[in-house]
């Protein structure tokens, strides 16, 4: 029987082509990347990654280097629900969420991937299989672009193959976000799909004067209208102000979800694979969702996610983030009439270039 054999970490920052803004996160113009490669003693090799905006990546990637290494090595491999547990008492009073469950997020991908490898299974197969074909829509990070500029990245969203967009709002007066999703709704048309997010801006009162603005846009969601913490105001704001919520890109446990979703605070749960504790945890935050009657979305790096959503029957639109590792993917997954389609290659199927990426060690 084989054994974990080595695990080894790896930190970048990587550059963004633009730079991006939201309300809460500021400007953007790199994010931290933390990779890690599990190979066991036949040779197998998987490979998981999370990532950070602004700061923290450092702390990540010494939490797995540094503490949690030492459990993997020379354990079984296949035993990824009993290895999770594990890592997770072993942090717990280091975190019980944040940079803790972002470092197991990156180590359990990497042990899925090494269970696909070694199976030769493609891991939305492994996971059950519903339909590898999934809705995706893309995830601007734009709230500082002008209205035109907005709009031209639309248009590069349409040529991209997108067929549902989200855009940022949040900015210091609601009237210019009412005008500028107004602009991009007449823009769009009133069929397509499009959401909104305000990354955490308002109180709850304020979201709900802002819904009840943008009631009139038809929108698919508004996403994070205040702090993940305020589940009280998440549900006043679901309740009072028109409009279906998304979250859960800050939502960092389990029990954290099944909070949220008892407090009718969510209409579209969106955990976020490399923060939640990984695809062990996002496949039961789908099913806890599922149980609720409640659509699953999902929220970054979607190169990964695509597997989770593909087996979820409950799915949604999947996000396509901003913060995009194409120029270091062998087959980056293309986009077609709305849909990507999860790959037949065995695990995630996700090949990085790590001699590209090599410049940008942090």
């Amino acid at each position: 029987m084989a054994k974990i054999e080595s695990v080894v970490t790896d930190h970048y920052r990587v550059p963004l082509p633009v730079k991006l803004t939201d309300s809460m996160h500021g400007d953007m113009d790199d994010f931290e990347l933390i990779t890690v490669r599990i190979t066991d003693t036949d040779g197998v090799e998987g490979m998981g990654y999370t990532y950070t905006v602004n700061a923290g990546g450092a702390a990540v990637a010494v939490m797995i280097d540094r503490y949690l290494s030492d459990v993997l090595v020379g354990a079984d491999p296949e035993r990824i629900e009993a290895l999770w547990e594990k890592m997770w008492w072993h942090l717990h009073y280091a975190g019980r969420g944040g940079h803790q469950t972002s470092a197991i997020s990156a180590i359990d991908v990497a042990l899925w991937d090494l269970k696909g490898r070694r199976l030769g299974m493609p891991l939305w197969k492994l996971f059950g299989g519903y339909d590898p074909r999934v809705p995706v829509y893309a995830g601007g990070i734009d709230l500082q672009f002008s209205t035109e500029r907005l709009l031209e990245q639309a248009d590069g969203f349409l040529e991209q193959g997108f067929r549902a967009i989200k855009m940022k709002v949040g900015r210091a007066n609601v009237r210019e976000d009412v005008d500028r999703v107004q602009r991009m709704r007449e823009h769009l048309g009133d069929e397509f799909p499009l959401m909104v997010d305000a990354n955490m801006r308002w109180s709850a009162d304020q979201a709900i004067t802002a819904a009840r603005e943008l009631r009139a846009f038809d929108l698919v969601w508004l996403e994070e209208p205040t702090i993940p913490d305020d589940l009280p105001g998440h549900a006043r704001i679901l309740r009072d102000g028109g409009i279906p919520v998304a979250g859960g890109e800050n939502l960092h446990t389990l029990h954290e979800f099944r909070a949220a979703i008892d407090a009718r605070a969510i209409s579209y749960p969106e955990p976020d694979v490399s923060n939640c504790g990984g695809m062990t945890v996002f496949r039961k935050i789908a099913g806890l969702a599922e149980a609720h009657n409640l659509p699953v979305t999902s929220h970054g790096v979607h190169d990964l996610t695509v597997h989770c959503l593909a087996a979820a029957p409950n799915r949604a639109h999947m996000e396509a983030h901003g913060f995009s590792l194409e120029p270091y993917i062998a087959d980056p997954m293309p986009v077609v009439d709305g849909f990507v389609t999860a790959p037949e290659a065995p695990g995630h199927g996700i090949d990085l270039d790590f001699a590209a990426l090599e410049p940008h060690r942090a």
